[in-house]
């Protein structure tokens, strides 16, 4: 009886799964550039690391102090995710959108989250040490980097929304 109702309980689980899947892809598609800027977390800017990584050398630790640690990182961790959907709604609402920017905003929001997932991974079950701030680095690094080529895309291809955008970033 038990080996019956197995089967049953996985299919109705991977069902579930899939019906909130498809959801959450409803709801980010129906999400308007309003809406999506209103999601960048303005608590914490990335405007000191970016004068750092334009010239003047930092040191990994540096970054960890100047990115305020584990906040920070959350919020890169979300911001990116932000900007990957806000990337998403500029090729559904665009047909000149360079499609190679997008799938390179796209790589970076990833990369940005597995370094930021690293980063905080080990700072919960270590103390702080140099693995943890390099992780850092490399996601705030590749947030400014992000950051520059979302404004990019959007200077190309939504000049009258740049300044909310950089507003939101740059606070």
């Amino acid at each position: 009886m038990m080996l019956f109702l197995l089967p049953i309980a996985v299919i109705a689980i991977v069902a579930a799964y899939l019906g909130r899947m498809r959801a959450a892809a409803r709801r980010r598609s129906a999400q308007s550039w309003d809406s999506l800027i209103s999601q960048l977390r303005l608590d914490w800017s990335a405007r000191e690391l970016s004068d750092r990584a334009n010239g003047i050398g930092t040191t990994p630790e540096a970054a960890w102090q100047s990115m305020e640690g584990p906040k920070g990182l959350c919020v890169m961790y979300q911001n990116s995710k932000v900007m990957l959907e806000m990337a998403d709604y500029a090729s559904r609402n665009s047909e000149s959108v360079d499609r190679k920017l997008l799938e390179t905003l796209r790589s970076d929001a990833m990369r940005i989250r597995v370094y930021v997932a690293v980063a905080l991974g080990q700072y919960a079950f270590r103390q702080l040490n140099e693995s943890i701030c390099v992780n850092a680095y490399r996601a705030a690094s590749m947030y400014v980097e992000m950051s520059d080529r979302m404004t990019e895309l959007l200077q190309v291809h939504a000049a009258g929304l740049v300044p909310d955008f950089s507003a939101a970033m740059c606070n």
